[in-house]
């Protein structure tokens, strides 16, 4: 009995004893558990907030990268403009006046960038003695000794993708305050747009190649053999059978200044390689070498003379221009003008294939009125030697206003053309709806000068604005001839600079005005 007590003291103790250690053993877990579960949470809201911190800190780089991006695009979109917007000065000639010497100076304004900009001003340093004469498209003052242009009503904006032209006659007293060494500078909402543009993007060879299209079959014999002489019927060129007729080819630069390319083979190259059946021949008057400044008189008529004799060998039709540009008013040599024309036209009456081109381009101030008045001066004179020939009369401001000649026509006289210039990238529609006045009144429009580029004979061109001519060209029936036969380095001449060829040039001899010309011509 004794022994089962003892027996059963024991088992009660070894359960209390397990008791003890279960609860002991809850309880540490317990614990562990609790002490567990505070890191484990405190790790996580570690993350939390280090992740939160994280997306934080990229908002705040992205908000960074976005400003720093647009302030760039800001900037690139200003640089851009301007790189596109941008003021030229050219020289117009310069000569004597009642002791004073007379400057001209043309200014171009070209805003090739997407946007109309407003607020502009133009300023030239160098005019301190200065007197402001003729002027166009803008205002001007000299103060102490810079030239400032600002704008007229109608030209108040710089339309996007176009130049804007403007100049003044300065007299100087002497012959150095005039010189040409002036640099303008423009600005746009009163800031200095001081960069210079950006050299236009050169065409790959492929590109080239796609400006060419398949040249149509040349005719058998030559141009003269089966036209014969031609004359003016309504708005069109009409040949000796009374059919059609487009004269198209090319103009010399300045006799005087590049006489190398009055030669047979150049005019045969024309005539056999580009499809041409005219050469106009520039004869400048009032310029240095010119035929009315100090001009050898002998000489430039000898080479006018060559130059119609190698394109009648050739059965080509020629131009002889009197290229007034810098003398502004054709009224200005007008003495000087009938005698050579009367010469001309008494040595030329039995050429079929001869025209005279009596004033190139009157410009200035100069009024249609004063031009008709000269016209119906130098017009009797060649009818009284040759009574056929097509005889071309320039229009006013660089032989652009037709429209205003035809309010106005020539009476009582045949075969009269009225000449339109054109600089494709600066001429768009303001000048094609003037030939398409002059067209609907009647007259008989010949261009007979005329490039891609812009009115300074340089800078980029513009191939959609000459397809735009084009197309009016063709629908009209226009002749044309296309400025200039030189290797000078400017836009505007169909040879590169750096060819020293006469003749036979290859297509790698031309420039990029020379390949879109060559390629217009003979299609």
């Amino acid at each position: 009995m004794k022994n089962r007590s003892k027996i059963i003291i024991m088992a009660l103790c070894f359960i209390i004893a397990g008791l003890v250690v279960y609860i002991l053993y809850d309880n540490f877990s317990s614990d562990k558990k609790e002490t567990k579960e505070p890191v484990t949470e405190s790790t996580e809201i570690s993350v939390d907030t280090e992740e939160q911190e994280d997306t934080e800190d990229d908002e705040e780089i992205a908000e960074s990268e976005t400003e720093e991006k647009t302030t760039e695009q800001k900037k690139e979109k200003e640089d851009s403009k301007k790189y596109a917007c941008y003021v030229k000065l050219s020289d117009g000639g310069n000569w004597q006046d009642n002791g004073s010497y007379v400057f001209q100076y043309n200014i171009d304004i070209h805003n090739d960038s997407s946007e109309d900009l407003t607020d502009w001003e133009v300023r030239i340093s160098g005019f301190s003695d200065g007197e402001i004469g003729d002027n166009w498209n803008g205002k001007y003052k000299i103060k102490d000794d810079t030239l400032y242009i600002t704008c007229l009503d109608y030209n108040a904006t710089l339309p996007a993708h176009q130049v804007t032209n403007m100049g003044l006659q300065v007299k100087f007293k002497s012959s150095e305050d005039g010189t040409f060494e002036k640099t303008p500078e423009l600005y746009i909402g009163g800031d200095l747009y001081t960069v210079e543009k950006e050299k236009p993007v050169e065409k790959t060879k492929e590109e080239k190649e796609e400006l060419k299209k398949e040249k149509t079959e040349p005719e058998k014999g030559t141009a003269l053999e089966n036209h014969g002489a031609l004359s003016v019927k309504g708005t069109d060129i009409v040949d000796k059978n009374g059919d059609k007729y487009q004269l198209k080819g090319i103009s010399t630069h300045g006799l005087a200044w590049f006489p190398e390319y009055v030669n047979k083979e150049a005019f045969e190259t024309f005539r056999d390689d580009w499809g041409a059946n005219l050469i106009r021949l520039a004869m400048y008057t009032g310029e240095s070498g010119g035929y009315c400044q100090d001009g050898d008189k002998e000489k430039l008529k000898k080479l006018v003379s060559d130059g119609v004799d190698f394109a009648t060998e050739l059965g080509m039709y020629v131009i002889i221009d009197w290229h007034i540009l810098s003398d502004n008013n054709p009224l200005t040599n007008q003495d000087e003008a009938i005698a050579f024309f009367d010469e001309m036209s008494a040595k030329y009456a039995d050429y079929d294939n001869v025209l005279y081109e009596i004033c190139n381009e009157p410009n200035g101030s100069t009024q249609w009125s004063e031009i008709k008045e000269y016209a119906q001066s130098v017009i009797p004179v060649i009818r009284a030697n040759d009574k056929d020939a097509i005889i071309i009369v320039g229009t006013p401001t660089w032989s652009q206003d037709v429209d205003i000649a035809s309010d106005d026509p020539i009476t009582g006289e045949t075969n009269i053309a009225y000449t339109v210039h054109f600089y494709a990238a600066t001429h768009k529609d303001n000048i094609r709806n003037k030939v398409k006045q002059a067209h609907d009144k009647g007259l008989c429009v010949f261009i007979s000068e005329f490039s891609i580029c812009d009115a300074s004979g340089n800078g980029g061109i513009d191939y959609d604005s000459a397809e735009d001519w084009f197309d009016m060209i063709d629908e009209y029936n226009l002749s044309y001839a296309g400025w200039n036969l030189s290797n000078k380095a400017e836009t505007s001449s169909i040879i590169s600079s750096d060819c020293k060829k006469t003749s036979g040039w290859s297509d790698d001899d031309l420039s990029e005005t020379g390949i879109w010309l060559k390629e217009k011509i003979g299609r």
